[in-house]
């Protein structure tokens, strides 16, 4: 286990493992995060459940506690890590060799045939997953899809008849209201920790974004005081009811440790998110086409508003779906479909629940009248398309090339641990990189590669620009970097 690592010395992910969130600035525009595809299984979703109208919240947290604490799993990942080259070891004729380094987090159980959802950071780079159950059961675990922009990633087990965490509605979550915060420790079985809603629609810029990757995160947390601590990220946050509303993902900390608040990614983008990658192996992000900012005292003066509220538009995205609808520059952003939207991570929270081809209403303040405009929301291609994510002979083709195993002697005598060796090379994007035959490809964006089945997996989950690390069998190291 090693120390959290520390955002912008005050937000620290709330995991122990050997990757983490980092910080960002934002952005409301991006493309959809290409995931790997994977045969998966029809997942029997969670049932929406609804509290009488008008009914307080009850505060019996023993019943939360118990329709949670058995759905919420630990999760424990291994990563091999390049060793740091030592001159006296080579001296007296020793190989530095790689380290596996472990990490831990927790997850939720949301479907009984073995869907989990976690936190991207707990699972990124793990070149091996292991769950364990309340009971003490471990599995196996794959990664079906992760998407950086939400610090979401979904695992699957393979298992049935398995306890769940029902989804709640995170729009309707108050501030004030009381919630719980479950994860699965270092092994310690479920933790629960008791707090209340502190805000909603924070972005406190945790996530990094990656235009090579066309990453452009999407933060709207909500912001709790329940205890989160390393070990917790990828738990439940659920409320009096037991209903899932968030996934607790990072802390407020100068030390590391839980100090204050913590913040969850809302339910309504974890539903989004997972059952996308259930179905299309990848994110289907839309895009509504503008430049923002929020509204301050002196815009809403400007244009006559009765309260400082909204979303200023600067600016619109040529050929992007707001000018096609008709929306200006100048125009305020107040509603999606009849939700009202006071902010720029309100709004990204609503536009983050479509998908690319979606007709929304969206209400607008101008000229001192507020006006409603249909916009179909597009891709970051400009088009309404849904893609699904490429498979792994998609990618060999993409490639050019065919590849096989290193042997044992000769993975020995160059020092590493495996790789994808290239046999033959056809045009395209390996050779136009300038790879060469008997290349041995040992890393992609620092993830290492151990077979050709790795390499095709890895490339499967990745968009935009590419490096890779690696070997020729005289030693010669060498990267090469294009772009997917």
């Amino acid at each position: 286990m090693h120390s959290m690592k520390k955002l912008l010395g005050l937000f620290v992910v709330a995991a122990v493992g050997g990757t983490a969130a980092a910080a960002l600035t934002l952005h409301f525009s991006g493309k959809e995060t290409v995931i790997v595809e994977q045969p998966v299984q029809a997942a029997t979703w969670p049932v929406r459940t609804a509290s009488p109208a008008g009914a307080p919240a009850p505060v019996d947290f023993t019943i939360a506690a118990a329709k949670t604490v058995d759905a919420v799993v630990h999760v424990k990942t291994a990563t091999e890590v390049e060793a740091i080259d030592n001159p006296w070891f080579e001296f007296f004729g020793y190989e530095s060799e790689s380290q596996i380094q472990q990490g831990s987090g927790s997850g939720v159980i949301i479907s009984p045939n073995g869907y989990i959802v976690t936190n991207n950071h707990v699972i990124e780079g793990a070149t091996e997953i292991e769950v364990s159950l309340n009971d003490n059961r471990t599995f196996s675990a794959e990664v079906i899809g992760a998407d950086p922009a939400t610090d979401l990633a979904l695992l699957k087990v393979d298992e049935d008849a398995l306890p769940v965490v029902g989804f709640g509605d995170s729009d309707e979550v108050q501030v004030g209201e009381w919630v719980l915060a479950v994860g699965n420790p270092f092994d310690l079985t479920s933790t629960v920790t008791a707090g209340i809603v502190s805000a909603k629609a924070r972005n406190i810029n945790l996530l990094r974004p990656d235009i090579n990757r066309d990453i452009f995160p999407i933060e709207s947390f909500i912001q709790t005081d329940a205890a989160v601590n390393p070990g917790n990220s990828g738990g439940a946050l659920v409320n009096a009811s037991g209903e899932l509303v968030g996934i607790n993902t990072a802390i407020a900390s100068r030390t590391g440790s839980f100090s204050g608040y913590s913040f969850a990614v809302p339910v309504s983008i974890v539903e989004k998110v997972t059952k996308d990658l259930m179905e299309y192996g990848m994110v289907q992000r839309a895009f509504i086409g503008v430049s923002i900012g929020n509204v301050n005292q002196a815009i809403a003066e400007d244009l006559g508003m009765d309260e400082v509220s909204g979303v200023y538009v600067t600016g619109l995205t040529e050929g992007g779906a707001a000018g096609s609808a008709g929306i200006e520059a100048g125009d305020v952003i107040i509603g999606v479909e009849g939700r009202k939207v006071t902010n720029v991570p309100e709004l990204q929270e609503e536009i983050s629940k479509y998908r690319p081809g979606d007709e929304v209403s969206v209400s607008l303040w101008r000229g001192s009248k507020v006006r409603k405009v249909n916009v179909t929301l597009r891709n970051r291609q400009g088009n309404e398309d849904l893609v699904m994510a490429p498979t792994e002979r998609e990618v060999e083709d993409i490639l050019a090339a065919d590849f096989e195993a290193v042997s044992a002697e000769e993975a020995r005598s160059l020092g590493i641990r495996g790789g994808a060796k290239v046999a033959e090379l056809r045009d395209g994007k390996l050779r136009n990189s300038g790879v060469r035959a008997n290349f041995i490809i040992t890393k992609v964006d620092g993830e290492a590669v151990s077979s050709a089945e790795d390499l095709n997996r890895i490339l499967a989950d990745k968009q935009g620009g590419v490096l890779l690390e690696g070997v020729y069998p005289n030693g010669q190291k060498a990267y090469y970097g294009f772009g997917l």
